[in-house]
């Protein structure tokens, strides 16, 4: 079974991304849900975003790291939207990663501000909404294309749903959808299932 670490998004370490862990932890793998924000759950995602910059990126980047120095190498990094982002860093900047879930965001490989190559044999699955305002409408989902490209269909899939929400595998948000949520856990699973 894989060992997963978790990092939530901009609202927090809220009940919904629990929920995940939980589902994913169903599945027989171990889950760690670090919470980067010290308990402040922001209701909005523009509050979060705010939470985000009074905190600080590099602040934030160390408590991440702080998380992960404490675990194994071999280490699934996921995450959602902001979250997603800190785990695509771990995944291409510490060596050992096992693979990579990275849920309504992508970083692009060949921005300036990229983390680098993707590294060799790392699985990646990406995950998010055709019509969402963060994901697909300010070029994640052009990167995460960009990605499967480059990695290759062995080693990276990109799977969208249809619809316009943001955070939408939260269920204790608004945005939440129960269909495309179950079938990212279903996919997910299959994911961390296929490491072994």
């Amino acid at each position: 079974m894989a060992e997963v670490v978790l990092f939530h998004h901009v609202q927090g370490l809220t009940d919904g991304v629990r929920a995940f862990a939980d589902a994913l932890r169903a599945g027989g793998h171990t889950v760690h849900t670090p919470d980067l924000f010290d308990g402040a759950l922001p209701e909005t995602v523009e509050e979060g975003v705010a939470a985000v910059q009074a905190i600080g990126g590099d602040v934030l980047d160390t408590r991440a790291d702080d998380v992960v120095a404490a675990l194994p190498d071999a280490v699934v990094y996921a995450g959602f939207s902001w979250g997603g982002a800190t785990a695509q860093r771990l995944a291409q900047t510490r060596a050992g990663a096992r693979g990579a879930l990275l849920y309504e965001t992508c970083v692009s490989l060949t921005a300036e501000w990229s983390f680098g190559p993707w590294p060799d044999g790392v699985p990646v699955q990406v995950h998010g909404m055709d019509q969402d305002p963060f994901f697909a409408l300010e070029g994640d989902l052009d990167a995460a294309r960009e990605l499967v490209a480059t990695v290759g269909p062995e080693l990276a899939e990109l799977f969208v749903y249809p619809g316009d929400r943001h955070l939408f595998t939260d269920g204790s948000l608004p945005s939440y959808d129960a269909d495309a949520t179950s079938l990212v856990v279903e996919r997910s699973l299959s994911f961390l299932d296929r490491l072994g």
